[in-house]
């Protein structure tokens, strides 16, 4: 696999190599190398010390995008879902435009060249870094970025870590809600495709499932789950797994929409009529929701509020402690949306077509 050019020459120091030195954030270096005023004399004297100690000299680009005077946010983004991406982007770009702040977008898929593009950034000064997922799960990445004193936020992740921002919802409590609305049109055995298990939103999501199970008296039964990636073709193959079962769920509760809408797919393709021989609900609430027939009964997660609230949360931290962002942590609202993929199970026998 071939390699972009490294932007890290000679090894030459960085601006992270400065701001480790000195004790401080990228963005603070950076304000001392563009000779603002709101810093302490002491921390810029330390920061000049670490830049002349390390014979660090800024580049260009790292100059002009500290200097220009309007916060930097980068926004990383690596999502198998076009319709969670396209959300996130709406309420990121409208947030930016009210906190006036300039958002620089980076493609970051995990296990190519990710390190790299966060090291560029932080060479560049950048003034801050939101991660959704499924980058905000990154180990490397995160440890990068404290290491770095770049203040982050983090958006869906279902545990994250107590000292960066952070804006979610409930995803285990969503998870039992979806799962005991379908046990209570009748349903007892329900389907369900798991999410990439790398996610923490995707565990919590299972143990929702398994607690409105166990709630009305349920054995789990691992045969009725089958592993989905969040995408639409793992969706596909998810669902043809768990219908080829002997006794297959009359209900399947799919982690995303994505792989709900594949499942909807694959019952057509099997004439099985949906929601007449087999519920099937989604997770996100995104477009594809309402783009495909029947449209998809799902739990609203708002992805568009979370980007808003994970960059005002972060700009505000910024501007008010020099980018110290602290343990605030958000949880949003989520909201059951019914529609037309969910009812009663039949009950005549259904006939499975192969």
């Amino acid at each position: 696999m071939s390699r972009r050019p490294s932007r890290r020459q000679h090894n030459l120091p960085t601006i992270a190599d400065v701001a480790r030195a000195a004790g401080v954030s990228a963005m603070t270096v950076s304000r001392v190398i563009n000779g603002e005023s709101n810093v302490r004399p002491a921390t810029r004297d330390g920061v000049n010390a670490a830049i002349k100690a390390l014979n660090y000299t800024p580049n260009p680009a790292a100059r002009s995008l500290a200097g220009a005077g309007q916060l930097r946010i980068a926004l990383l983004y690596s999502n198998p879902s076009a319709g969670f991406l396209g959300e996130f982007l709406v309420g990121s770009l409208e947030q930016a435009a009210r906190s006036d702040v300039q958002l620089i977008f980076e493609k970051c898929e995990i296990g190519d060249h990710e390190l790299e593009v966060v090291n560029d950034l932080i060479e560049r000064g950048i003034d801050g870094v939101v991660l959704p997922p499924p980058l905000n799960e990154s180990a490397a990445v995160l440890d990068l970025l404290t290491k770095a004193r770049v203040p982050t936020a983090l958006v869906a992740s279902a545990q994250p870590p107590e000292d960066l921002i952070a804006v979610s919802i409930d995803n285990r409590d969503a998870a039992l809600t979806m799962t005991s609305h379908i046990l209570a049109l009748g349903h007892r055995r329900v389907g369900f495709i798991e999410g990439d298990t790398n996610q923490t939103a995707s565990v919590a999501r299972l143990e929702g499932y398994r607690a409105a199970l166990d709630a009305v008296g349920i054995a789990f039964d691992p045969q009725l789950v089958a592993n989905g990636l969040f995408t639409y073709r793992s969706g596909l193959d998810a669902a043809e797994e768990l219908l080829d079962r002997a006794d297959p769920p009359s209900a399947i509760f799919a982690s995303n929409d994505d792989m709900a809408a594949a499942t909807v797919a694959v019952a057509h393709r099997r004439g099985l009529d949906v929601p007449g021989d087999i519920t099937v609900c989604g997770f996100d609430d995104t477009l594809l929701a309402t783009a495909i027939w029947p449209e998809l009964t799902t739990i609203h997660q708002p992805i568009a509020d979370m980007a808003r609230a994970a960059i005002e949360m972060l700009v505000g931290s910024i501007r008010r402690k020099d980018g110290a962002p602290g343990p605030d942590h958000r949880l949003l609202d989520f909201t059951l949306i019914r529609r037309q993929s969910d009812a009663a199970p039949r009950r005549r026998p259904r006939t499975v077509t192969a």
